[in-house]
């Protein structure tokens, strides 16, 4: 019984020690107020602080209005990765707040960002 107890214990050890880690310099940026019509752009760099590769599987948005590009190839462990977003500030007025929701095979598989911003039109 002490031997399956040991090697129980020996598995989750193992288990939570080998995998991959999304750690972001920033994980809210906050834009200066911006003119309606302008096409922003910010770019959320992160590093794989685990010791498993990282796989980033997908990035969603509520709004069509959010773009974003990201590695489609594994990030090492230590190495470094960017998230480039774009927001169309086309039509839109007033306090402005997204999320982009990222899923990928870390130890945590879901990470939020996020983006603010004051959009103001000049005409009204």
């Amino acid at each position: 019984m002490k031997i399956i107890l040991a090697i129980l214990l020996f598995s989750f050890s193992v288990s939570g020690i080998s995998q991959a880690k999304i750690t972001f310099e920033e994980k809210n940026h906050r834009f200066p107020k911006t003119n309606e019509g302008v096409l922003l752009e910010h770019d959320y760099s992160f590093t794989n602080t685990g010791n498993e590769p990282l796989i980033i599987e997908g990035i969603k948005v509520a709004c069509t209005c959010t773009k974003f590009t990201y590695p489609k190839s594994p990030i090492l462990p230590g190495k470094q990765g960017i998230i480039h977003v774009t927001f169309d500030t086309n039509k839109k007025y007033e306090w402005q707040n997204r999320t982009l929701v990222i899923s990928s095979n870390a130890e945590k598989p879901t990470s939020i960002i996020r983006f603010k911003v004051m959009v103001i039109n000049e005409k009204h």
